[in-house]
């Protein structure tokens, strides 16, 4: 698809309760904060690979109250549907949370013991990972928690504090968990993409249930070719019923309805304070989805929302990105709500409004080029909420629809979550300097220091305005997950990087007045191959193969790069103090180099070619060096530093008149986390155990 992921590395751009009003956070240590403070503490905490990040929501005090009613109504709808990810994730993922939070709601032991401080850190990873699976790595979280202590625990508490089915007892609710968490075997990976195996039987997501990847394949290429083609599939599980394949949309009246039906009470609360009759119009079809569960409908209501332009406050909801299937058409429940930060916007838009120039002058084939590029824009956003699979892990960048065609004839929103980055990078500060480990010489760390931040975010502007926006699918070729498969989604994150990397040294950026240097340029290559080549192995287990889209495409880039580049020494690996480097000698014949890698793999997406593709992504972007793996490993350690950033969200309050008329909204920022997913699992819990 189209976002960029949020990774904690050198730089950042590794580049949604009952109809009542909402109540204050009792349980949660807050601190109002009207604007920007500068004594804010963004850090939060740190355990296992993780951290926890707080946002601020700079320009709230300066925003209408009409707005302010908007926004927090979008906010409701978005943390609504938030246990929808949990499930989509894996079927056992409500229960074994919700008996999670019952033993932390009840705890009455020492707290000091090995076993209550590993439990609580198991519990943690399983909020910030929406379930038992790693968010980015798709491994299974292993407890490291005693069976014992456990099942200790859920035997104490009384059955009406646990998530038991079928009239089971405590202790069987135990039995019957402990396997499922704590056996390696049950359940490995949440998305496996091992070409090799059945990846439906292969992955624990529960978009699939007594299905195989052939019968899905089958299935979908039996749907109509003609014409404009909806997403098939991508807001329902697929079971079989009486030995046919059935879907289980996801709607009023179908899955996860209780869910849905709190996200369209909001909606439509929404749609009486929208700041523009396009903008009510767009939540209204929004609704409509909703109800009827037609990917025709998502389609009416994408092409309205690229088509609202003129509001501040935006929102994406619904069932949107396909990561998380590894056959590509299941949406993942998400939700980002937002408003324009105006003055920072000017930046993504002058890159929009040249669209057309970089798509003219890119090294694409001619054939392979858009004539028109229509619709593109771009904003930076101040977010307010995020749910689902953008929270806790975020991306920084987002562009949207997903749907081809829309996107060819309707154009596509671009959006750089402003506050968002400004928070992580507050809160990178705080520990040791990885670039002072991994860069090569003082040139590269003091490079890196001045145009760092500006070669992230334009680094982002490009990726998500243009790259995702460029090229053209040959005439009768399918869509990308139709021909490229498990492969589709490194390839498209491979050639917006792509896109990105050959325009950041262009002199069009300095004549447009983005940069005053080429030296931002340089400061995006150093960063972009240090990361792919070496700084992300440390998010991966030692003797583990990458698994993850966006790191397959990082290594597959650098790498290719590399492996291409030796007869020249464009990229050179050193080794001083017993450390290794990559050092880029040449920058011009690196952008040439990543010129030709991006006409590759727009190639590979304009006529589907799967063999190509595939020999890309397995030679360049899936093994790992074990050797350079452990240094990195090594070094890590000892910077003591999280490789995954996520963020606890703001608490919205409504102050209300004696007519129950919202006079105001209040903006509270949590300094827990735990206190945030206990707090949310009371108020937003909608759905059953099992779905």
């Amino acid at each position: 698809m189209k976002k960029i992921a949020f990774a904690v590395t050198a730089a950042t751009f590794a580049i949604l309760t009952a109809c009542g009003d909402a109540p204050k956070q009792k349980e949660t240590v807050v601190e109002e904060v009207k604007t920007e403070s500068p004594d804010f503490q963004y850090l939060s905490e740190q355990f296992a690979d993780l951290k926890l990040v707080r946002y601020q929501i700079p320009g709230w005090e300066n925003l209408e109250l009409k707005q302010k009613e908007l926004l927090y109504y979008l906010s409701q709808a978005a943390v609504a549907g938030r246990d929808i990810m949990y499930d989509q994730n894996f079927k056992h993922n409500l229960t074994i949370r919700r008996s999670l939070e019952a033993i932390v709601e009840n705890y009455a032991g020492d707290t000091a013991t090995e076993d209550y401080r590993n439990f609580m850190v198991y519990t943690k990873r399983v909020w910030f990972s929406n379930g038992i699976h790693h968010h980015y790595g798709n491994e299974k979280l292993m407890p490291e928690f005693s069976k014992e202590f456990f099942k200790e625990q859920i035997s104490a508490l009384d059955g009406d504090k646990l998530p038991l089915s079928n009239g089971e007892t405590p202790v069987e609710l135990a039995d019957r968990l402990i396997p499922i968490m704590f056996d390696p075997a049950i359940a490995p990976k949440k998305v496996s993409l091992d070409a090799e195996g059945d990846l439906v039987a292969s992955s624990s997501v529960n978009f699939y249930e007594g299905v195989t990847q052939k019968e899905v394949e089958d299935y979908f290429s039996n749907m109509p070719k003609e014409g404009n083609q909806p997403e098939y599939g991508l807001n329902s599980k697929m079971v079989k019923e009486n030995g046919k394949i059935v879907e289980k949309k996801w709607m009023i009246g179908g899955m996860y309805s209780p869910a849905i039906e709190k996200i369209v009470y909001w909606l439509e609360k929404a749609v009486n304070v929208a700041e523009t009759p396009h903008q009510a119009e767009t939540f209204q079809k929004l609704i409509n989805y909703y109800k009827s569960g037609k990917v025709t409908d998502w389609d009416l209501y994408n092409i309205s929302w690229v088509g609202d332009t003129s509001a501040s406050v935006d929102a994406v909801n619904g069932f949107i990105e396909v990561y998380n299937d590894p056959l590509g058409y299941k949406g993942s429940f998400e939700s980002v709500v937002s408003f324009r930060d105006e003055e920072a916007t000017k930046r993504i838009a002058a890159v929009g409004s040249e669209a057309q120039w970089f798509e003219d002058n890119s090294p694409l084939l001619p054939e392979h080029k858009k004539k028109n590029v229509v619709g593109i824009t771009g904003k930076v956003i101040t977010v307010v909420m995020e749910s689902g699979d953008a929270s806790p892990s975020t991306p920084i960048g987002i562009n949207l629809p997903n749907n081809n065609w829309i996107r060819q004839e309707h154009g596509s929103k671009s959006v750089n979550l402003g506050n968002i980055v400004h928070a992580y990078e507050m809160a990178a500060k705080e520990g040791k300097s990885a670039l002072a480990e991994f860069a090569y010489n003082q040139e590269e760390i003091d490079r890196q220091k001045k145009y760092g931040s500006l070669a992230d975010v334009l680094h982002t502007d490009l990726h998500e305005v243009i790259g995702h926006a460029s090229g053209v699918i040959n005439e009768g070729i399918g869509t990308p997950k139709e021909t490229l498969k498990n492969y589709a989604s490194t390839l498209e994150e491979g050639r917006a990087d792509l896109v990105a990397l050959y325009y950041l040294p262009d002199a069009k950026l300095i004549e447009m007045g983005l940069v005053d240097s080429d030296e931002v340029g340089k400061a995006a290559y150093d960063d972009y191959i240090r990361n792919g080549m070496m700084l992300q192995l440390r998010r991966i287990k030692k003797g583990d193969v990458i698994e993850e889209a966006h790191m397959r495409n990082r290594q597959l880039v650098a790498g290719w790069a590399y492996e291409k580049g030796k007869a020249e020494n464009v990229i050179e690996k050193k080794v001083k103090d017993g450390k290794t480097y990559f050092v880029i000698n040449d920058y011009g014949k690196l952008r040439v180099l990543f010129g030709d890698l991006l006409r590759e793999l727009q190639r590979i997406k304009s006529e589907g070619d799967y063999e190509a593709g595939k020999n890309l992504v397995e030679t360049y972007g899936v093994q790992v060096d074990a050797e350079l793996h452990q240094e990195v490993l090594d070094r890590y350690e000892a910077l003591n530093q999280a490789a995954y950033g996520g963020f606890i969200n703001p608490v919205l309050t409504p102050e209300m008149d004696a007519d129950g008329n919202i006079t105001d909204v209040k903006v509270e920022y949590p300094t827990s986390f735990k206190d945030q997913m206990l707090y949310y699992a009371k108020k937003y819990s909608f759905l059953p155990h099992y779905n």
